[in-house]
C-alpha cells in the first residue's frame, strides 16, 4: 500500500519524465493574486503564465502545492473533523502546460498515471465534459472510456473562468465510483451529492477569454491546468472513503491520543481529526511567515489553533499539547518540505505560547457559554450578544462559539453577532478577505517584456552609466520627462538598490552622459514586475530626460555607506540574538534606513539587562574582529545545508546571494567556524570594522510573540556616545566626582536625601505638637458639647504627615476629637481624628467634609477615626473649624 509520500513522488516523478519542471510548493501567501488571502489551488503561482505576463524557461511544470481553505472564499474551517473530505489545508498535485500541449495529451496523461502507475481499475472510472466540448468526448471515447461513463454537464461544474472576464475554459473531470454500498449517483444526476461518486482529477481547458458583454473568443495560447487532491486519491489508494484514514493522518491522530492520553478512535476520534488537520494548517502558515495576530492571515491563523486547542481541551488536556505534536508532523511531511523542519523551534514556541494564552481564558469562556445556555429553552440558539462577548471579552471567534454549540444540538443568533460586531468594529474585526499584496500593473509586465530586467550593478559599483528604456508618469509610458516634472525611469541597468528586504532604496542623482552634468535627483527606487524592473522616482532639475538618453548614475556615498553598516550590523545581532535567546529566534522584519537600524524577531518576553548587554557585547567583538565580509551564490538547497539562515515565507530564486560574516568555533559555514550566515540580497560593508561600532537602544514589543531592537552603527553610535559622554561629565561635574563614581555618588546622595526627609518630617511633626511658629502656637482643646475638639492651621507641613499628628493628638487628649488643617500653599489638607470612644456619636468623616466645604472643595473620606479630605485655598480656616464645632455641636 502506497504512503501519501510515495504517491506524491510518483505523481512528480511521473510529469518529470514527460518533460515536465517540477516547480517548488510556492508559499501560502500568495505574491501574484490580491484577491486571495491564502494560496487555494496549484495553479495560483503560475496565474501571470497562463495570460502571458509571465515568461519562465518552461513550458510544461508540475507541482505538489500546499493550500490553505480557512478564510475568504473558500472556508472548509467549520466541515473540517465532521467529514471525510474536509481540511483546511491540503496538498494539490498538478501539471500544467502554458501554451505547449492540450487536451490530446492532457487527458491520456491523466488516464496513464492513474490507471497504470497508480493501478485504480478503469471500469470504476466515470468522466465529465462540458457539454459542448464534443472534442474532449471523443478523446475519451478513444481511449476507450465507454460511452455512458461519458458525462456531458452543462453547468459551471465543468466550465472554469479566473473571474468574470479573462481567461476561462471547459472542464473535464474523473470521478471514481466506490460502489453502490454507497449511497449516491453519478454527476449530473440528483444524487450526484452523494459520497458514492468521488472526483478525483480536474483537467481545465483554457481555451477563451471571456469579455464584459459575455462573449468569447480563442486564446492565442491555450493551455492546460490540472488538480488532484492528494489526500483524496491517497484515501483511495489506501483502500479507504475517508482522507483521515491515511497513513500521514493516522500518524498525526495517534499523536494527538499519545499526547492527551485518549483513544484514537471511537467517539473521541473526531477531535483528534481537528487536531491533525490543524496541526498541518498551522504549522505551514507559521513556517511560512504568518504569526498569530488579532487581523488578518495571522486572525485566520490564531481562530484555526484555538479551534484545535479547545478539541484538545474537550480530550481532558490540561497542558499545552499542539507544540508536542509538531515533531510528528517534521517527521511525516519534513523531507517533501523541508521548511517544516527549518522552522520547528518557531512553529513550537508559537503553538506553546498561544495555547498557554489561551488555555487561561478558556475555562472562563466556556463557563459563560455554559450559564448563557442554562438560562436558555431546549434548542433555543445563543444569543448574538452573548456570542460576540465571548468573541470580545474572551477571545472566542464566532466559529469556534458554533463547533462547541454543534456538539450541543444548538445553533448561534448569527444576526446578532453582526449587530454587536458593528457597535464594537473598532474593538473587533473580522476576518480579512483579501490579501496584503497588490498586484503588479500591466504596464510593467509589459516594459519588462519589451526590454528585459534591469541588471543591478550596486553590489560593486556607486556609480555606473546606462540607458534610458523607458518612462512612467501616472502608470503610464511617455516619451519624454521635462524640466520639473517627476516620474520613473526603467534603466537598462543599475547602481541604485532598490527598496526591498527591509533595506531602503539609495538616493543621489543622475546627470548628461556627455558632460556629467547633473540634471535629476533619484528619491525613490523600487522594484516592479515581481522584481525584474528596478523605477527610478526622479525630479528634473534642468532640460529634459528623453526615452534612449544615455546617462551616468551616482548613489549618495555617505547614505549608502551609513545603510550598509547597519543591515551588516543587523546580520551579527541577528546571530547574536540567536546565540543568546536560542534557535526559536527568527526574523519577523527588520528596518535598515541611513540613521537607524531595527530588527524585529521571534521572542516570548522582554530581554533582560544582562541579555541586552551580552549581545551588544557579542556584536561589537565581531565588528572588532574586522573579517571580510564573503559573499557567494548558490542555490536555496546548498545554502540552508551550510546552516544559512532565510527569512520564512520569503520567495527565493534558483539562486540566492549568502552573505556569511565573523570568527566562531559553531562548526557551521564555509571555513567551519562561520559566525553569522543568511540568504540576503542587500548591500553589505567589506569589513565588519566598517560598521565602527554597534549601541543598542533598547528592545520593545513589536506584536504578540515578536520583540524590536532598535540600534546605531558608525557615526550616528559614535554621536550617541558622545552626547552621553558630554552628559555623564557635566553629572560628574555637579556632582564634584569622578565619572566612574557617579552611580555611587548618586546613590549615596539618595539615601542622604531620604534620611534627610525623615529628619524634616519628625521635625515638623515634634514643631507642629509644640505649637512653634507659623504652627497657631498657644492652640488648646476646647470643650465643645462635652467633647474635647483641638483644631490647628499648620503650615510647613505636609499634607502624607497629618495622619501621624493626628495620632498623637488623640493620644494626649486621650478622649476628643482633632482638626488639622496644613496649607500648603498651591493646595489645602484637611485631616481629623476621634478616640474610639467617641467614634459612636461623631464621626471623623463628617468633621472632614464640614471642614472641606467651609474651604470650598468637595469631599473627603476614610474611617470613623480618621478621615482626610483636600482644598484649594487656607483663607476661611477659621469658618473651617466653626464648622467642625457645629457637627461636634449636634
Amino acid at each position: 500500500m502506497p504512503s501519501l509520500n510515495d504517491i506524491r513522488s510518483t505523481f512528480l516523478n511521473y510529469f518529470a519524465k514527460q518533460g515536465h519542471e517540477v516547480v517548488d510548493s510556492s508559499p501560502l501567501v500568495p505574491r501574484n493574486d490580491p484577491t486571495l488571502m491564502f494560496v487555494n489551488s496549484g495553479m495560483v503561482q503560475f496565474k501571470n503564465c497562463f495570460t502571458g505576463v509571465d515568461k519562465r524557461d518552461y513550458v510544461r511544470a508540475t507541482t505538489a502545492q500546499k493550500c490553505v481553505r480557512a478564510g475568504g472564499k473558500h472556508n472548509d474551517l467549520d466541515n473540517v473533523g465532521y467529514t471525510a473530505r474536509h481540511h483546511t489545508f491540503f496538498e494539490m498535485l498538478g501539471n500544467f502546460s502554458f501554451g505547449d500541449y492540450f487536451k490530446h495529451e492532457a487527458i491520456p496523461f491523466a488516464w496513464e498515471l492513474i490507471t497504470k502507475e497508480f493501478g485504480i481499475p478503469k471500469e470504476r472510472l466515470y468522466v465529465t465534459v462540458f457539454h459542448t466540448d464534443d472534442e474532449a468526448y471523443d478523446i475519451w471515447k478513444k481511449i476507450g472510456v465507454p460511452e455512458e461513463r461519458i458525462i456531458r454537464i452543462a453547468t459551471s461544474d465543468n466550465f472554469w473562468q479566473m473571474g468574470p472576464t479573462g481567461p476561462c475554459g471547459p472542464c473535464t473531470e474523473i470521478f471514481y465510483d466506490h460502489g453502490d454500498h454507497i449511497w449516491g449517483g453519478p454527476p449530473g444526476s440528483p444524487e450526484e451529492d452523494g459520497d458514492r461518486f468521488i472526483e478525483i482529477w480536474n483537467i481545465v481547458f483554457m481555451q477563451n477569454e471571456k469579455f464584459e458583454d459575455g462573449s468569447m473568443i480563442d486564446l492565442d495560447m491555450q493551455s492546460i491546468d490540472t488538480g488532484m487532491g492528494l489526500e483524496r486519491i491517497g484515501a483511495l489508494l489506501q483502500g479507504s472513503h475517508d482522507n483521515y484514514d491515511t497513513d500521514l493522518f493516522k500518524a498525526l491522530i495517534e499523536a494527538s491520543a499519545h499526547a492527551t492520553s485518549s483513544d484514537p478512535y471511537g467517539d473521541k476520534n473526531v477531535h483528534h481529526r481537528v487536531i491533525a488537520d490543524h496541526l498541518r494548517s498551522t504549522s505551514f502558515l507559521i513556517a511560512d511567515g504568518v504569526m498569530p495576530s488579532n487581523d488578518g492571515r495571522g486572525y485566520v491563523l490564531r481562530r484555526i489553533m484555538r479551534r484545535a486547542m479547545r478539541h484538545a481541551h474537550l480530550l481532558g488536556a490540561k497542558d499545552p499539547v499542539m507544540h508536542q505534536l509538531v515533531p510528528a508532523l517534521v517527521t511525516q511531511m519534513g523531507q517533501a518540505y523541508p521548511e517544516l523542519g527549518r522552522a520547528q523551534a518557531l512553529i513550537e514556541e508559537t503553538l506553546n505560547l498561544e495555547e498557554t494564552r489561551f488555555k487561561q481564558t478558556l475555562d472562563r469562556g466556556l463557563k459563560l457559554l455554559d450559564d448563557e445556555l442554562g438560562g436558555l429553552e431546549e434548542g433555543a440558539p445563543l444569543s448574538g450578544a452573548a456570542a460576540f462577548k465571548l468573541y470580545d471579552t474572551y477571545g472566542f471567534p464566532l466559529d469556534l462559539t458554533q463547533d462547541a454549540l454543534r456538539e450541543k444540538g444548538r445553533e448561534v443568533d448569527t444576526d446578532g453577532f453582526d449587530t454587536a460586531m458593528a457597535e464594537q468594529k473598532a474593538k473587533a474585526r473580522a476576518a480579512w478577505s483579501g490579501s496584503g499584496d497588490a498586484a503588479d500593473n500591466a504596464i510593467w509586465f509589459d516594459l519588462a517584456e519589451e526590454h528585459g530586467a534591469t541588471e543591478f550593478l550596486g553590489y560593486d559599483t556607486e556609480s555606473a552609466e546606462g540607458q534610458v528604456m523607458a518612462i512612467v508618469v501616472d502608470g503610464a509610458a511617455v516619451d519624454a520627462l521635462d524640466e520639473g516634472k517627476t516620474g520613473w525611469l526603467v534603466l537598462n541597468q543599475t547602481p541604485f538598490y532598490a527598496e526591498s528586504g527591509g533595506q531602503v532604496a539609495d538616493h543621489g542623482f543622475v546627470s548628461r552622459l556627455e558632460n556629467r552634468d547633473e540634471i535629476a535627483k533619484v528619491d525613490a527606487v523600487q522594484k516592479f514586475a515581481e522584481g525584474k524592473l528596478f523605477a527610478h522616482k526622479v525630479t528634473v532639475e534642468r532640460g529634459k530626460i528623453a526615452k534612449g538618453d544615455p546617462i551616468a548614475m551616482e548613489v549618495d556615498h555617505g547614505r549608502r555607506t551609513a545603510i550598509r553598516a547597519n543591515h551588516s550590523a543587523t546580520h551579527l545581532l541577528h546571530e547574536a540574538l540567536r546565540e543568546t535567546l536560542g534557535d526559536h529566534v527568527a526574523q519577523r522584519g527588520s528596518l535598515n534606513a541611513e540613521d537607524r537600524l531595527r530588527f524585529d524577531f521571534s521572542h516570548a518576553k522582554a530581554l533582560s539587562a544582562e541579555e541586552l548587554h551580552k549581545v551588544g557585547m557579542d556584536v561589537n567583538a565581531f565588528i572588532r574582529q574586522n573579517t571580510t565580509v564573503e559573499t557567494r551564490i548558490m542555490t536555496p538547497d546548498d545554502a540552508r545545508e551550510i546552516g544559512a539562515q532565510a527569512l520564512f515565507g520569503e520567495k527565493y530564486g534558483d539562486e540566492v546571494r549568502v552573505v556569511s560574516m565573523g570568527r566562531a568555533n559553531t562548526g557551521k559555514g564555509f571555513g567551519g567556524d562561520t559566525y553569522s550566515i543568511e540568504l540576503c540580497g542587500g548591500t553589505h560593508v567589506k569589513q565588519t570594522g566598517d560598521i565602527g561600532v554597534f549601541v543598542l537602544l533598547g528592545d520593545s514589543a513589536s506584536s504578540a510573540g515578536v520583540r524590536r531592537i532598535e540600534a546605531l552603527t558608525g557615526a550616528a553610535a559614535f554621536e550617541h556616545l558622545e552626547r552621553e559622554a558630554v552628559r555623564m561629565a557635566e553629572i560628574a561635574g555637579t556632582l564634584k566626582a569622578q565619572p566612574a563614581d557617579v552611580a555611587d555618588r548618586v546613590k549615596a546622595l539618595l539615601d542622604e536625601r531620604k534620611s534627610l526627609q525623615n529628619e524634616v518630617a519628625q521635625l515638623r511633626r515634634e514643631l507642629a505638637m509644640a505649637g512653634g511658629a507659623g504652627q497657631g502656637g498657644g492652640a488648646e482643646a476646647k470643650d465643645v458639647n462635652g467633647v474635647k475638639f483641638f483644631a490647628q492651621v499648620l503650615t510647613g507641613v505636609s499634607g502624607k504627615d497629618l495622619r501621624p499628628l493626628l495620632d498623637e493628638h488623640k493620644t494626649r487628649l486621650e478622649s476628643g476629637a482633632v482638626l488639622l488643617i496644613a496649607d500648603e500653599g498651591a493646595k489645602v489638607a484637611v485631616a481629623a481624628g476621634v478616640t474610639d470612644d467617641l467614634t459612636g456619636n461623631v464621626s471623623a468623616v463628617d468633621l472632614v467634609r464640614a471642614a472641606v466645604e467651609a474651604l470650598g472643595g468637595k469631599g473627603g473620606g476614610g474611617r470613623p477615626d480618621m478621615a482626610q479630605g483636600g482644598a484649594k485655598d487656607a483663607s476661611n480656616a477659621d469658618a473651617a473649624i466653626a464648622a467642625a464645632e457645629a457637627v461636634i455641636g449636634g
